[in-house]
């Protein structure tokens, strides 16, 4: 490991090539259109020491669905430092989000995760969509909700985000002076990764084509045909896919991550919100906040951390974990532990929280 100082995901089918922020796209195919959220738990669970209850919020007009993490001893008449937990794109809040909200909450902080507007367990039609506009919203209303908690706060809220989640904490972070402190672990600016790809090299020429296929689609879809999807991570890994892409299929395909709330399907006509959204345009002059970027050695996303490293303004830290890849700092028990062993020290020093 070493103190210093993402995401782009791109995966080559025969027939085309298409970028995404968080994973690579596959080739583009119809899928069923599913017109309701799916089911969100409710009441209460008990991990170890930790408290989840599943909590909901709005985004505007969109019911949000969450999880609150309370630590051991929690005392709704005490006041507690709080972290919204910022998912992957197509993931939910139960992945590597409620890993670190649970690890989070075994430190004594207040932790809330919940699905993105138009995923998971949260309203919001159409479903599927990936609106970086509408997801970094869904961060400031997750704080919007903490403030409403007596046992909260509102002077003690920091942010965490991972792959995706961490470019649309950075974003929010920047506009939203409420949260104290920032961290991101395998951050990704999936306007970025869109744009160049996984290895940041696509081209411009890659861009307009991905343009013309989504007004193609939205014009076939205006004249009644249905909803196209595509994949976020590739369901088939061959030996052109990048090693985090491969990782990435068996981290959400198979029991490793997989959860019946992130189906890896995504509206085609994300993309050209995905295209035109930058997480780090106002980075070096907006986020004063403290920042903590960690990412893998290994990881094919680290340009991104590198990147929000380079142009924050405030005190910042860029943490590389030696070994690790985009994907172990998801659920590798020794990187996501590394990790933690600056999360934890950052967002206490930062949210003035005791012990």
């Amino acid at each position: 490991m070493k103190d210093q100082t993402s995401s782009r995901f791109t995966h080559q089918s025969s027939r085309r090539k298409v970028a995404l922020g968080a994973t690579a796209l596959t080739a583009a195919f119809l899928l069923p259109h599913f017109a309701i959220a799916a089911a969100n738990p409710t009441g209460t669970t008990k991990i170890g020491d930790v408290t989840m209850n599943s909590v909901q919020f709005k985004n505007n007009t969109i019911n949000m669905a969450g999880n609150i993490y309370s630590p051991k001893d929690f005392n709704k008449a005490g006041k507690y430092a709080a972290v919204v937990v910022v998912h992957p794109g197509g993931g939910v809040k139960e992945q590597a989000a409620g890993l670190y909200a649970q690890k989070l909450a075994q430190q004594g902080f207040v932790v809330l995760t919940f699905d993105a507007s138009h995923q998971g367990a949260s309203g919001g039609m159409p479903r599927f969509l990936e609106n970086p506009t509408e997801r970094v919203e869904d961060v400031r209303s997750a704080v919007d909700y903490l403030t409403t908690l007596a046992y909260v706060d509102p002077q003690r809220i920091g942010a965490l985000g991972i792959c995706a989640g961490g470019g649309y904490a950075i974003k929010a972070a920047t506009i939203e002076h409420r949260i104290k402190a920032v961290a991101t672990v395998s951050a990704v600016d999936i306007g970025a990764a869109t744009r160049k790809g996984w290895d940041g090299k696509g081209s411009e020429a890659d861009q307009i084509a991905m343009l013309d296929e989504v007004a193609k689609q939205r014009t076939a879809e205006a004249a009644g045909a249905k909803p196209k999807y595509v994949t976020y991570v590739p369901v088939t890994p061959d030996s052109t896919t990048p090693s985090d892409l491969r990782e990435a299929s068996d981290y959400y395909l198979t029991a490793r991550g997989q959860h019946p709330g992130a189906p890896n399907k995504m509206l085609f006509t994300s993309l050209d919100k995905m295209l035109s959204f930058t997480a780090l345009d106002q980075v070096n002059s907006l986020l004063v906040q403290p920042s903590l970027m960690i990412a893998g050695s290994n990881a094919g996303s680290l340009w991104h951390s590198q990147e929000a490293y380079q142009k924050a303004k405030g005190e910042k830290e860029l943490f590389i974990v030696d070994g690790a890849t985009h994907m172990t700092l998801y659920d590798g028990e020794k990187h996501v532990g590394q990790a933690l062993g600056k999360l934890t020290p950052f967002f206490k020093r930062n949210l003035s929280t005791a012990g």
